[in-house]
């Protein structure tokens, strides 16, 4: 009874869970910058910005750490614990894979080549959409949770059907990308760097996807 009595006044793990979020985001706008950075010629501050990700990677494992390590036991909560620590691995690994798509790129220094900048550009901008949702879909989840609202859960649905209609788009765009690889370009080594460049940077949003697939679990009624 003592650990149950002392869940009523643990504060809601879905806290820490929303900056968690709230770091992913900053690192979805620090993509964007840093490959929109990395196609200039004359770009200095791709460096500066890898390492900004990296920080904010970082300080969202601290948020992770805290998490796991000071949830108590006997806490109470609204959802499965399993679902919800699915959920917030999933919301990490789009941090690994935004990290992740920063080395492939700096991997080639002479920039993306001409012929492919533009589409890549724009499958940066696809798997940025999702990850911006994140921190909404958490806000809406703590409400929920506190008031069971239907029309909050209807709210969730939407936004979770949003992400994964991102997440078919930014699919899509990959695929079309890798064929275009394939067809312009003849250095097997080109290719390979940038399947794998493409590949990464479709995977945030597979991550994105996944941890809203994990949220529409919480919410099952």
């Amino acid at each position: 009874m003592r650990l149950l009595i002392s869940s009523l006044f643990y504060k809601s793990p879905f806290e820490d869970l929303g900056k968690h979020a709230d770091k992913v985001k900053e690192c979805a706008h620090l993509l964007r910058e840093a490959v929109i950075c990395h196609m200039g010629q004359e770009c200095k501050r791709f460096d500066l910005l890898t390492e900004q990700v990296a920080q904010l990677e970082s300080e969202a494992d601290d948020i992770k750490r805290n998490i796991r390590n000071h949830l108590p036991r006997g806490i109470l909560m609204p959802v499965d614990k399993f679902q919800f620590f699915q959920y917030l691995r999933e919301q990490d690994k789009v941090l690994d894979e935004v990290e992740e798509a920063l080395f492939w790129l700096s991997f080639r220094p002479e920039g993306i080549p001409s012929e492919l900048a533009v589409e890549i550009h724009h499958l940066v901008e696809a798997v940025t959409q999702p990850i911006e949702k994140l921190p909404e879909l958490v806000a809406l989840a703590i409400d929920y949770f506190k008031s069971r609202s239907k029309e909050q859960r209807k709210k969730m649905k939407g936004l979770i059907r949003d992400i994964r209609q991102h997440e078919r788009e930014a699919d899509h765009l990959e695929r079309e990308l890798k064929f275009k690889i394939f067809a312009t370009i003849k250095d097997a080594l080109i290719v390979y760097h940038l399947v794998r460049l493409v590949e990464h940077i479709g995977d945030i949003a597979d991550h994105a996807q996944n941890a809203s697939d994990r949220m529409r679990a919480m919410i099952a009624e």
